[in-house]
């Protein structure tokens, strides 16, 4: 087992402290954005001159094995209640990595995916919620390109919200009146004028020329209001 920390690991017990693994180009702007939250981060990677570079940025950073259960309790990983594999190019490491932290009954263990099929594998070996990086970004930046839509985020079950300008239709109407939900099965939710920020939206709003709405929806239907404008 090699294991050296730059920062001495504690033990964590609440939500805000997180063990992220693999500082790859996911994993380090992940457990930077963490710390720049308030998250107390123990960032761990088997690459040395990786985790000097980031040993000043988080709260704690170690050189280990994480396939090493001897390795990740030296480091009281099990203590920690959130995890995050970042572990990109080696996927043994990954599905290994991320079984050791169920074995140790960790609640949340988020873990990075480079393919579906390794999601599924991952998800079977006790990943509790797994992302797909370059594929989720690649489909939001597909629906953001055709300009119809200034972004777009799709959650489980197909549904999704859609930032997108105002259509004409609706445009001098309270949202109840233009039937914007009865007749293309989406919400709209905010509204936001020019020069302001955004606003919950109501019945009695009234959309006015400029302004930019967000409208929630299964994502076939929010793209078809996307459409309208």
């Amino acid at each position: 087992m090699s294991a050296r920390t730059h920062r001495q690991a504690r033990p964590s017990g609440t939500p805000s402290q997180v063990v992220v693994i693999g500082l790859g180009r996911f994993g380090s702007s992940l457990a930077l954005e963490l710390v720049e939250r308030g998250s107390e981060v123990l960032a761990l990677d088997t690459r040395p001159q990786v985790v000097q570079h980031f040993a000043d940025s988080v709260t704690h950073a170690a050189v280990a094995d994480t396939t090493d259960p001897a390795a990740l309790r030296q480091l009281n990983v099990p203590d920690f209640r959130r995890a995050v594999v970042a572990i990109g190019n080696d996927l043994e490491a990954s599905i290994l990595t991320t079984s050791l932290l169920a074995d140790f009954e960790i609640p949340h263990i988020w873990c990075k995916a480079v393919s579906r099929q390794h999601g599924r594998i991952l998800e079977r070996v006790g990943a509790t919620r797994v992302v797909l990086p370059e594929h989720d970004m690649g489909e939001r930046v597909a629906h953001l390109v055709t300009g119809r839509m200034l972004d777009y985020i799709e959650f489980e079950d197909d549904y999704a919200m859609v930032k997108t300008r105002a259509p004409a239709m609706a445009v001098g109407h309270p949202l109840g009146e233009s039937k914007i939900r009865s007749k293309y099965g989406v919400t709209v939710v905010a509204i936001k004028r020019p020069n302001q920020g955004f606003a919950y939206a109501t019945q009695d709003t009234v959309v006015e020329h400029g302004d930019v709405l967000i409208a929630s929806g299964l994502s076939h239907d929010v793209e078809r209001f996307a459409d309208l404008t």
